[in-house]
Parts: C-alpha cells; structure tokens; sequence
C-alpha cells in the first residue's frame, strides 16, 4: 500500500511553467549526427550553461510539495544532512533494562556511550524515559519469558502516554533481538527497534527510522566487531568496580549453547585498546575490574603483525576442541599480566572462562601476582563422561578432576565456582549421581545451576532429543542445589577465624545498619557500620566507605555469605589475608 501511494504521488507531480521558461527543461540530443557541427568552443559554453541550470534547478523537495515532512529526519537549515537524521537525541532521555550475564551489562555501557556521543541522555527513572531499551538474554526459555512479560507492560505504559508528549520508542537488544528477529517485529507490535549485539553503532539510525513511525532492526553479525573503540559509560555500583569487554563471540560450539548463534564468531579486542580502559578506570578511583569474554581465556592479539607468531595454542592437559588448534598471537597470559601491572591496588577478575583454556602459566600468573583474585570459575556442565560428550565439551570426567587437581596445587588458596546443566538430553539418574559426586569432590564456593532448556539453532535442537520430563530436571536441579549448598557451607565454615581483606560495595540490602563487601574468593561478608583503625591504628579511625579495602575478622557464615567485624583499613600491596 505504502508503494501504491508513492506511485501516485509521483504520477500526480505537475512541472512549474517557470522552470520550463527558464530553460530548465531541455531537449536531449543523441544523434552524432546532430552534434557533428557543433564545435568545441560551442560545446564547452553548453555544459557549462547546463551544470549552471541544474545546480539551480529544482531538488527532491520540489517534488513532494504538499507532503508534510518530519523534521526529525531533514532539518530545513540544514540542508547537508542525510534525509533520515541521526541527530536525534537533544533533550531526549534513554532507560536501560539490563538481563542475563555481565556481558549485557557491558553491552549497556557501550551502547549508552554510542547514544550518549549523539545527544541522548541516560536516566534511572523509567517514568521520564523518551525510549526504554532492554538487554536482552537468550541463554534459557525462561529468560525470554521474562522479557515478553515485560514488553507487555511497557507497552500498556507506552499507551498510556499523553498525546502532547513525546511518544515513547521501546527496543530489544543482545541476543534475543538477534534470536527472535522476526517474531519480536510481529508479535503485536511490541518493539520499535531491534539491535543485535554487533549492531549498537547503528543505533542512532535505527531510532532515527522508529521516530518515523516504522520498525527498524540490524541483527547482522560480524566477524571483527569488538567496539575497541568506543569508551563505556560505566555504571557500576558507587564507581568502585567495573567490567571491561576483551572479546566477542565463541567458536567452541557446545551443543547446548545458543551463543554462537546470538554473538558470533570469536574475536578478540586489540591489547592496547584494553589497557588504555584499565588505565583511565585506574585513573576513575575503580578499585576492580573484571574482564569480560564469552570464552575470556582464549583471548588472541592478532591486531599487529608482530603479535602473529607460528605457535599453536597450549590447551589444559586433556582437552581437545573441535575447531582447528589456532596459532600466533598474544594470549590470555600476555593480557593478565598486562593488565595487573596497571594498578598494584587494582584487583582484576575474569570470567567467563572455558576449562581448556588454563595452561600452566596461566595458573602461575594468577599464584604470583597479589592483586589478580584467586578465584577462577570452572565451568564443568556436568559430572558425566557420557553427557559431556553428547555436550560436545572436549573434556571427561577424569579431565576435569585432573585441571582442578592441578590449579589446586599451583594455587593452594583457591576459590572455584563453576556451572551445571541438569537435566540434558539423554541424562540417566546414574549421570546425574555423577554429577553429585563431582560437586562433592571437588568443593566449590559459588555456583549456578540451571535445568536444561532447549534452544533452537543448537545442534542439540537438530541432533539430540529433549528426552528427560520437566519434573525430573527439576528434582534432578533441587538436588544438585542441596549438595552444593553443603558443600559451600562446610568451606565457609573453614573461614571463620580468619581475617580476609574485602572491598566495600556498600550497604547491605537487608540492613542499613551493615556494609558489605566481597573477598579475594569472591565470597559476600557482611559486617556491622563502624568506624575501623586507620595507620597508625594507636591514633586515628575512620569511617569505611565504598570502594575502601578493610580487614575483616570472620565471625559465622553460611553457604552463601560470611559475616564480621571490621578491624582497620588494608591495602592490597600493604595487607596480607591471615
């Protein structure tokens, strides 16, 4: 219908009799003939006289008299911007939902800086929002659901917005714009914009288009796109801690996983792009930051022709991939030490890392250096020889036990959090005890674990069949819970006595009488608000503040958190864990 009104638009355009008088219209010759006597000086006086009469002539706007255009795509005074305007965000404010990994919550800064450099501005306040953009997640059905349940009910507000007011533009980004494309521009006009995670640049333009009054979306994926770049906006608690993307994508391809399919192809971010944002958080006051990857310890430098060296990659002993052994290039190992020498007072983090990718020296850097966590997540999926294979992760059971034996002895003091799946395809009750035993063995601190939820494009979806009912993957999940819940109960009893230095996050959600703040292990203590020991402790206290290293005593815990009192400030070049 659109197309039919344009054809008659066109049809019905009359030409002005002065542009006809003037000479604007002209007769065409193509005859050499016709031309044959003209000479060269005549000729020259011709095209001069026609670039002259075309440069005045009419323009597109001539052509649409009549037609009310938006000036939200063409400003009258501006005549050299494109017709559909990206400028669009002057006095225009931006909210942002953030679901699922810490990857999302990265992807948000980015795309808050990208909207930020065209004039929108951020808000925390949903009410006052000129568009509302969710960041999205597709690891698991039921956090699709969510995102559906939301859309619902920012639409019903979207409606409820005043004429006079600027309407509201809601879009979906990350991963599940990039899954759902098409359903989510159909199902009952939800969504203004799509945005896939290698999309966010063009989000101005995309905006530009929905204030138009259509739907637009970019989900296209790409193999080099890592925003090297483009400086976050960070917005992390109080400013005390940050995440900092070092690549995109994965190329590992278990079969449970949509990733691959939502983010892409592998690609690492240039070194001296990341060092150049630990530098300026550093700079910021951030006392942590966390490096962030679909598949982090595969990093790869491959940006600079010295860095792509013939050495192939040294995997943990054990494992396999399916895809070719990559070469050359600065790893995971490079980057950490890089990164480390920043800050001395600087903790760094990683996740989320694949078990194949811990060769010794990794192990070693993280022993030796006092300000990288001696936390390592350990995703294991499952105890089950049987079930990692059909999960096509390149490991066995014996393997697995064997990395953790081995980080274990390199890093005495290590805290281990790790990921499981209950319920996979073809999982029998004795995988599942696998499972169990695993969890028991090995003894982790965190964990999160989930029933399994088939995702289309996996090759799981084409190749296994969904065969374990609902009720056993979730009893199979209570289970898994319990045994890991003993287990983190039994090593946090093990803390009490001791003293651990914590970075304050701030208060504690269950009371404004406490602070909290998270160990070296990544662990939550909880202690009451006091004044602490400053150096000299015999002359000076202080009050703790956010972003402050303390000296906590341990006092009780449970599985899931320690409690204390805090003793004096610390420091991570000054203070040692007793």
């Amino acid at each position: 219908m659109e197309y039919l009104r344009t054809c008659k638009l066109l049809v019905n355009v009359t030409i002005p009799k002065h542009w006809i008088s003037s000479g604007y219209i002209q007769s065409r010759y193509c005859s050499n003939v016709a031309n044959a006597n003209v000479s060269s000086r005549e000729r020259r006086k011709t095209v001069e006289e026609f670039k002259s009469q075309l440069s005045s002539g009419p323009t597109f706007q001539h052509f649409i008299q009549g037609v009310p255009l938006k000036k939200t795509f063409v400003s009258d005074d501006q005549p050299e911007q494109s017709y559909l305007s990206e400028e669009l965000g002057n006095s225009r404010k931006v909210y942002f939902e953030t679901y699922g990994c810490q990857m999302n919550v990265s992807d948000t800064d980015i795309a808050s800086s990208i909207l930020q450099s065209k004039g929108y501005h951020r808000t925390g306040d949903l009410s006052e929002a000129d568009v509302v953009l969710l960041v999205t997640c597709s690891i698991r059905e039921k956090a699709e659901q969510t995102i559906w349940n939301r859309l619902q009910q920012l639409t019903v507000m979207k409606k409820r917005r005043l004429k006079t007011q600027t309407p509201m533009k809601i879009g979906i980004l990350g991963c599940m714009a990039e899954r759902l494309k098409t359903e989510l521009l159909e199902r009952e006009k939800l969504v203004d914009v799509i945005a896939g995670p290698d999309a966010y640049r063009d989000l101005p333009r995309l905006l530009a288009v929905a204030d138009g009054g259509h739907q637009a979306s970019n989900v296209l994926l790409s193999l080099e796109e890592t925003y090297a770049d483009i400086m976050p906006v960070h917005h992390a608690p109080q400013g005390h801690s940050a995440f900092v993307s070092i690549m995109r994508g994965c190329d590992n391809m278990c079969s449970y996983c949509i990733v691959p399919f939502t983010r892409g192809r592998e690609r690492s971010r240039p070194i001296s792009s990341i060092l150049e944002e630990v530098r300026i958080l550093s700079d910021q006051g951030v006392k942590e930051v966390t490096l962030l990857g679909q598949n982090v310890n595969s990093y790869r430098d491959t940006s600079e022709e010295q860095f792509c060296g013939s050495d192939p990659t040294q995997l943990s002993r054990g494992f396999k991939t399916i895809y070719r052994t990559k070469q050359g290039g600065l790893r995971f190992s490079d980057l950490l030490d890089r990164v480390s020498r920043i800050d001395p007072d600087m903790r760094i983090r990683f996740t989320s890392p694949h078990p194949k990718d811990f060769p010794d020296e990794v192990l070693h850097l993280i022993s030796e250096r006092g300000n990288i966590c001696q936390q390592i997540h350990l995703p294991a999926q499952s105890g089950s020889s049987k079930i990692l294979k059909e999960m096509r992760r390149g490991y066995t059971r014996e393997a697995y036990l064997d990395l953790v034996s081995n980080i274990k002895s390199i890093i005495p003091d290590v805290s281990l959090s790790s990921d499981f799946i209950s319920g996979f395809c073809g999982e029998t009750e004795e995988d599942h005890q696998q499972t169990l035993s695993l969890i028991r063995e090995v003894g982790y601190n965190v964990g999160f674990l989930f029933a399994y939820s088939m995702r289309k494009k996996t090759h799981a979806f084409y190749r296994l069949q969904d065969d374990v009912p609902a009720e056993v993957k979730q009893r199979r999940l209570e289970e898994c819970i319990s045994v890991f819940r003993e287990e983190a109960a039994r090593l946090n009893a093990a803390l009490i006595g001791s003293t651990q230095l914590v970075l304050v996050e701030g208060e504690s959600k269950r009371s404004a009488q406490d602070l909290c703040g998270r160990t070296d292990g990544n662990m939550k203590v909880v202690f009451p608000k006091e004044d602490v020991a400053v150096h000299p402790p015999e002359f000076n206290t202080a009050p703790v503040k956010v972003g402050d290293y303390v000296l906590v005593k341990i006092l009780s815990s449970t599985s899931q958190s320690l409690r204390g009192r805090a003793l004096s400030q610390g420091s991570l070049r000054g203070t040692l864990n007793a």
